[in-house]
């Protein structure tokens, strides 16, 4: 929650009240793993102006994203950002519901290609079962790959040749923060 002073400053001084895991944001091995880096432990070369590949991946037509359409694409040393259009579901009661995800197959994928940042479009990347596994976040965040979830509009990035870029504040002792997310073109 953002709030203002009431009576008129010169300068505004404003204080943030909220969660990590707001709006679009980026987890770090230390969201995962204690002894993983903090945000403000992260490479800056690992989270702005990566090479991107986009999977648009909207007619997949099962909800978890096996290996098997990653395979056609390098993706080391690059940032993979998963279009399922989920997101036009973003801000309505459907979006928690049967969301898609990444299988433990693909994760172990993208692990041994070499990504650097996985990104998706969707409530999380992991199927959200009460008490149940994170093959996602486990395996991507034990491997130093950060997770970037509720991604919007990656419906208009081609498959490749877009820059992606989502840089979280440099917090000590934080997994998690909000980020403004974008890619540019050419």
């Amino acid at each position: 929650m953002l709030h203002r002073p009431i009576e008129p400053s010169e300068f505004a001084m404003d204080v943030i009240t909220m969660i990590g895991n707001t709006g679009t944001y980026l987890d770090s091995p230390y969201h995962r793993y204690a002894e993983g880096p903090d945000l403000a432990g992260l490479d800056l070369a690992t989270l702005v102006d990566l090479p991107a590949e986009v999977f648009h991946l909207t007619d997949l037509g099962t909800r978890g994203i096996p290996a098997s359409v990653l395979r056609d694409r390098d993706v080391r040393g690059k940032a993979v950002l998963l279009h399922t259009g989920w997101d036009r579901l973003f801000g309505t009661p459907e979006y928690g519901v049967d969301a898609p995800f990444l299988t433990a197959e693909a994760t172990e994928h993208l692990v041994e290609q070499g990504a650097v940042l996985v990104g998706i479009d969707s409530l999380n990347i992991d199927e959200v079962v009460l008490h149940g596994p994170r093959p996602a976040h486990s395996g991507l965040l034990a491997a130093g790959i950060h997770v970037v979830e509720h991604l919007t509009n990656l419906g208009e990035l081609p498959p490749s040749g877009a820059r992606f870029t989502a840089a979280p504040p440099a917090v000590e002792g934080f997994g998690t923060f909000p980020v403004r997310a974008f890619a540019t073109l050419g």
